[in-house]
């Protein structure tokens, strides 16, 4: 057993002794079914803390030959496949974190000699009783193990992409990286497998894009992966029984990854919860921001603030609710090469601060802990008018609660002047405005855009979560130049009470309407006691 080749089981063991783990051994069955064959080469892409290190040591785990792991995987879901045994403990794996390389090393040269040295280093341990043609050149020394024992290689490459973050500027250095990659793995009979994981999908770099030979499973197309990249709801929902935690405030909180999965019998949507912030809040017993404690928000604030193409209109929208159409197709796949709002966007996507539709082609922040991030970024920027609605709406919320028209008609008025940003033009413009004015309201409510009820849809509508069923639920109809009783009467025509009938006895009916000649909001709000 070295350092990097065949280093064993110890860290997949950790993992398993931990008070929190879930089982995600069937990732084992798609990955042996890609050993020995063209589609051997394989890149995962997605957000930090999402468990791809974790995947890692599983693989180096199931597949070393240094020691038996049957004990460890014997009882897992991979135990019960077909191919399990097939290739248990069958290869010489190699595993490096190339962070650790990039760290300490000065400069690309520096880096990839102390690669190919330490990796030698191991393997010349182990075979040191075969003649090398060359033992300072690592691909040779690969070829000719494989020559003379037959045995092929696992290889596993965690943070593949840092390199393209540390020297995000450097084009030369990019390309001296892929060539060693390409080389070292490309159409060689000594790889079994190469499984790669990383935040950002594989570079586009002009002819050096041809690592092509990897199937690339990203949070924009996760593919069959799709229940690999974090927590299902299944997941979650049966931590929140063991630990005895609300469900519904854990979807709030964590949920909001939708991933399409194709698959054989079609395609499957997956619920995907961050593992890092569901295992701290079970463990913990409180909900709260756990994803990101490691980073700051310095990274998103610099994004966010480029105001490209009007992306500050995109984000202001999404702090309401909204979700923008994106063409994710230009992305070059780096940290710098922005055309437009849609890369920026894109990029956000794989850093898992926003969450990609793929049959809509939209994108939206996914969740309340995520929504935090936002705030905190924007609290540091010159965007006083989005920090001013955000602190005056706790403010609105309770003139809603207090049945206060005018107090939240005036509060409107000073949302709308302040993000004077948004276009101010029909009813969906006059949603997104009062959807930020009542910002808060996330805090204790599932806001719901348009939701079915009676005979047509309410436009939005406040649904208290289970933890907060002191506070009323709301339904909101908006009017544009007509009036505010008229959308309390449309409320009571067209049965949206009715659909709500578990609310009643606390339940708030609250017309807005914009009138174009004065600029001005109008509000009726009544309870309803039955």
């Amino acid at each position: 057993m070295g350092s990097y080749l065949n280093p064993g089981a110890g860290l997949f063991e950790m993992s398993l002794n931990s008070e929190i783990y879930v089982d995600k051994s069937r990732l084992i069955e798609q990955t042996n079914r890609r050993i020995k064959t063209q589609q051997r080469f394989i890149c995962v892409s997605r957000p930090r803390r999402f468990g791809k290190s974790m995947a890692l040591h599983m693989l180096a785990a199931y597949y070393g030959r240094s020691e038996n792991t049957a004990d460890l995987f014997g009882g897992l879901s991979v135990g019960k496949t077909e191919s399990y045994k097939n290739h248990l403990n069958r290869y010489d794996v190699i595993r490096i974190n190339l962070q650790e390389f990039v760290n300490a090393a000065k400069g690309i040269d520096a880096m990839l000699k102390m690669l190919n040295d330490y990796l030698i280093f191991d393997l010349l341990e182990t075979y040191h009783d075969i003649r090398f043609r060359d033992e300072k050149n690592l691909i040779q020394v690969m070829k000719d193990i494989y020559i003379k024992t037959n045995r092929s290689f696992i290889i596993l490459i965690d943070e593949w992409d840092c390199l393209f973050r540390e020297y995000q500027q450097d084009k030369g250095v990019q390309k001296q990286y892929l060539d060693f990659l390409r080389a070292w793995l490309k159409d060689q009979e000594y790889v079994a497998l190469a499984y790669m994981t990383g935040i950002l999908p594989i570079k586009k770099y002009g002819s050096h894009s041809a690592l092509n030979m990897f199937t690339e499973y990203s949070m924009t197309d996760p593919g069959n992966l799709a229940e690999f990249f974090g927590f299902t709801e299944e997941e979650v929902k049966k931590l929140c029984t063991e630990y005895g935690m609300n469900f519904e405030e854990a979807e709030a909180w964590y949920n909001g990854y939708q991933l399409l999965a194709h698959e054989k019998k079609g395609s499957r949507a997956y619920a995907m919860y961050s593992p890092k912030s569901v295992v701290e809040a079970m463990m913990r017993h409180k909900f709260g921001t756990y994803w990101n404690q490691t980073e700051t928000y310095e990274a998103l604030k610099m994004y966010i603030q480029m105001n490209m193409d009007g992306l500050k209109d995109s984000i202001i929208e999404m702090l309401a609710g909204g979700v923008i159409p994106i063409n994710t197709g230009t992305f070059s796949n780096d940290m710098t090469s922005f055309a437009s709002k849609d890369d920026v966007m894109t990029l956000l996507v794989h850093l898992g601060y926003l969450t990609y539709d793929s049959e809509k082609g939209t994108v939206s922040i996914p969740n309340k802990e995520v929504l935090q991030e936002y705030a905190n970024a924007i609290s540091t920027m010159e965007w006083r008018e989005v920090t001013d609605a955000i602190q005056e709406s706790r403010k609105l919320l309770e003139a809603l609660w207090n049945l206060d028209g005018d107090k939240v008609a005036k509060g409107i008025d000073q949302a709308h002047r302040e993000i004077s940003i948004l276009q101010y033009n029909d009813e969906n413009s006059l949603s997104c405005a009062i959807n930020l004015a009542f910002y808060s309201a996330r805090e204790y409510y599932t806001i719901i855009r348009e939701l079915p009820t009676g005979k047509g849809f309410a436009d939005i509508c406040f649904l208290p979560r289970k933890l907060h069923t002191d506070k009323p639920a709301a339904v909101i109809e908006l009017k544009w130049d007509k009036s505010a009783k008229g959308a309390i009467t449309q409320i009571k025509k067209k049965e949206y009470v009715d659909a709500l009938k578990e609310y009643h006895g606390n339940l708030i009916l609250a017309g807005i309407n914009y009138d174009k000649k004065t600029k001005k909001h109008s509000c009726e709000i009544e309870k309803m006691n039955f």
